[in-house]
């Protein structure tokens, strides 16, 4: 075909990706020390490899692999921007809508809901592929960026209850791309690209809320201004959409042996998560850390002001945890998607750790008054968290495949991650010290304050985000301990499924050339 990668390309360097798999899978699926599986588990890897073998008989990439991918990149870029519209902008939003900031607060907060309530209805239409998901966060996404505009250019200040649903049918909208990648990565990419392909289309999502939060200041100057902020949000929120109809829906043949062609149930997943003592030891601290740093990007700026930082000094602070994160995945991604086997549980476990000390650090960070120790620690966070999402996500897909569904645990983990975020954000909200009506006067009395807890401080929320990031530690440690019966079942499946291949292709290979010299 005129689209099909060369054997090099993005770094997918496999024999088996245009050649035929006709060798049967030997043994099924390994445990992390490399003991094999036997019965039931062998049986369902062996079963599942058997379905690509007699389905499609040979393996290729596409390069139309990329329009999808760049597409769930846009979207969870502009949802994410759509998401924090109003957060850089809280005190200007406020005064034009005539509502308090704590009101604008609960646009952001809702999103985050919404994603929760909408979770159910994800797990089926992901289970039907990506493309029907990508196709209905669109029209979501669509339809709230206009409804929100409308809200704010009704009467002299808007309707604010317009907006709010606006907000809503975006939150509806964001499940369906964040929970995403890893069913695409299983589809469309082999296990030496999916790594890299689920970073860049996860990790979009706090790369479009950093845009928001520095460019709509720039847009909205004063509160006149924010419908039109509004507006420039919706033209690109439309144009991102609008390519969504035309991807391809699943590539002609599959691009490994690895590869999920047809899914276990949505509800025999669940039910095998359920049951699986690795889903919950990610489950936990992958929820409790996307929840806190939701809640800590949200609210930054009041976490600073009240010890005399500026609000340039909090969107330097923003856009390095943003920014130094991406960079940090960016180099990590890569280098792991080329390691095989994958080293999960090393990189799971040294980055857990040092999101823990992180937040406990930014306990005294602001009350030095130095930019040197925020920024720093930020930048440490960034990375670490960045590093760890779409290794934590796939080291799930891999661990269960293949008897759950790729999206599912995908699903679960990013709700879990949307629901603490809310609930973190109401808890250090009521957590702040008395003494600010808003952050606009946090600002200007933080320019004279003195001491650890200045008026309007969240040094009490920061206690409570570094005693609960630290109390979740111990979960992701647990990883892969025989002893404690949690080595069992961790399973490289897909990687296996590969390697039978390789191994089918050597053996056929070696016959082969043993008949060809033969008299």
């Amino acid at each position: 075909m005129d689209d099909v990668s060369p054997q090099h390309h993005a770094g997918e360097k496999m024999a088996a990706h245009e050649v035929h798999s006709d060798a049967p899978l030997r043994d099924g699926s390994r445990d992390e020390d490399g003991s094999r599986p036997s019965g039931q588990d062998a049986h369902a890897v062996r079963e599942q490899h058997s379905d690509n073998q007699h389905a499609h008989g040979h393996h290729r990439v596409y390069r139309r692999r990329w329009f999808g991918l760049l597409q769930l990149v846009l979207l969870n870029v502009i949802i994410s921007w759509d998401w924090l519209t109003f957060a850089a902008v809280s005190s200007d939003s406020a005064e034009y809508f005539h509502v308090t900031e704590t009101a604008i607060n609960w646009l952001s907060t809702a999103v985050l809901f919404a994603f929760v309530a909408t979770s159910p209805v994800v797990l089926t239409t992901l289970h039907r592929g990506p493309k029907p998901a990508i196709i209905t966060a669109s029209i979501f996404a669509l339809i709230g960026n206009w409804v929100r505009y409308a809200g704010t250019r009704a009467g002299s200040h808007g309707y604010f209850g317009v907006v709010m649903f606006g907000q809503i049918l975006i939150g509806i909208a964001q499940p369906f791309v964040l929970a995403a990648p890893t069913r695409y990565s299983d589809l469309w990419f082999t296990e030496r690209g999916r790594i890299s392909a689920t970073a860049l289309a996860s990790l979009a999502n706090p790369f479009g809320g950093a845009l928001g939060q520095l460019i709509d200041p720039f847009w909205a100057t004063k509160p006149s201004e924010i419908p039109n902020m509004v507006l420039y949000t919706a033209i690109i929120a439309t144009v991102a959409a609008i390519p969504s109809f035309f991807i391809p829906a699943r590539p002609p043949t599959p691009p490994s042996a690895s590869t999920t062609p047809k899914p276990t149930a949505v509800l025999p997943s669940l039910r095998f998560l359920a049951l699986n003592p690795t889903f919950w030891l990610i489950l936990l601290p992958f929820g409790v850390y996307v929840g806190f740093f939701n809640a800590f990007s949200s609210l930054l700026n009041q976490i600073l002001y009240p010890y005399g930082f500026t609000s340039t000094d909090a969107g330097i602070c923003g856009a390095l945890l943003i920014f130094v994160g991406l960079a940090a995945s960016a180099i990590l991604s890569p280098l792991l998607d080329r390691r095989h086997p994958k080293p999960y549980l090393r990189t799971i476990k040294l980055f857990c750790p040092v999101i823990g000390a992180c937040y406990l650090a930014f306990i005294w960070a602001p009350p030095t008054r130095s930019l040197a120790a925020p920024y720093v620690v930020s930048s440490v966070l960034g990375a670490a968290s960045f590093a760890l999402v779409p290794v934590a996500l796939e080291y799930l897909v891999e661990a269960t495949w293949p008897a759950a569904s790729p999206e599912a645990g995908s699903v679960l983990c990013w709700t879990a991650g949307q629901l603490f975020g809310a609930i973190f954000i109401v808890i250090m909200n009521a957590l702040k010290e008395p003494g600010c009506s808003s952050t606009k006067q946090c600002e200007e009395s933080g320019k004279h304050s003195t001491g650890w807890k200045p008026p309007g401080s969240m040094w009490r929320a920061l206690i409570f985000q570094a005693v609960v990031a630290l109390a979740v530690l111990p979960a992701p440690l647990l990883l892969g301990v025989r002893r404690l019966g949690l080595g069992a079942g961790h399973r490289k499946g897909r990687m296996e499924a590969e390697d039978a291949e390789e191994r089918g292709q050597v053996e056929e290979s070696g016959e082969a050339g043993g008949e060809g010299g033969r008299p």
